[in-house]
């Protein structure tokens, strides 16, 4: 069994930085794929960066390419999401997920993750 619980949210200015956690709880946690999901009040929830178990291969929509960067520390079963120049449509509440899959069109999908966290709320000002 896996469980993921996020920090690292908070209420920025557009153009401000931050860092989400998420610490995975398991024996098998570098065995899986992570990846950040994000939804804002009244849409569906949407992708955002993913990032391979072997390999680090990784991925990102292109709302936030070039912003964002998603990284691992298998040593310390923590998944990172850097946030540069936020805007305040980055606004929501981002969402960590765990799966088993490699490659773009399978870790960037919601359907593969069967591990999520409970979300932290991202809140950009303009």
């Amino acid at each position: 069994q896996v469980q993921l619980v996020e920090s690292g949210g908070g209420l920025v200015q557009a153009g401000d930085s931050l860092r989400l956690s998420c610490k995975c709880t398991g024996p098998t946690c570098s065995t899986y794929a992570m990846a950040w999901f994000r939804q804002a009040a009244k849409a569906e929830r949407e992708r955002v960066a993913a990032i391979d178990w072997i390999g680090g291969g990784t991925y990102y929509s292109h709302s936030v390419k070039d912003r964002f960067t998603i990284s691992r520390d298998d040593a310390k079963n923590t998944t990172y999401l850097q946030m540069n120049s936020l805007k305040p449509e980055d606004t929501a509440n981002y969402y960590c997920a765990a799966g088993r899959g490699t490659g773009a069109s399978i870790l960037m999908t919601q359907s593969t993750y069967e591990y999520w966290g409970q979300g932290t709320q991202v809140t950009v000002s303009s």
